[in-house]
């Protein structure tokens, strides 16, 4: 089987068939683990666990942003909170 390297707005991509994929068991939106063998590209499907807000803040230092409370004033016309 062969698949041809085409333009992907500033990238280059290239189309997998169905039937690839479904023989690789990898659907939409699954993430895959690339490496390199002595000039081959190697695609591994790989299974990505679900992580709390805590876990991915954790990557940040556990901050969640450079957020603070913003003070808009009294509300005006019809705005509620």
């Amino acid at each position: 089987m062969y698949a041809q390297v085409k333009a992907w707005g500033n990238s280059q991509g290239i189309r997998l068939s169905k039937e690839v994929l479904e023989s690789a068991g990898i659907q939409k939106n699954d993430f895959l683990e690339i490496e390199f063998s002595d000039g081959s590209i190697i695609l591994k499907k790989i299974k990505q666990p679900h992580r709390t807000l805590e876990e991915r803040a954790k990557e940040y230092g556990g901050k969640l942003g450079p957020y603070e409370e913003f003070d808009w004033g009294e509300p005006m016309g019809r705005e509620r909170w």
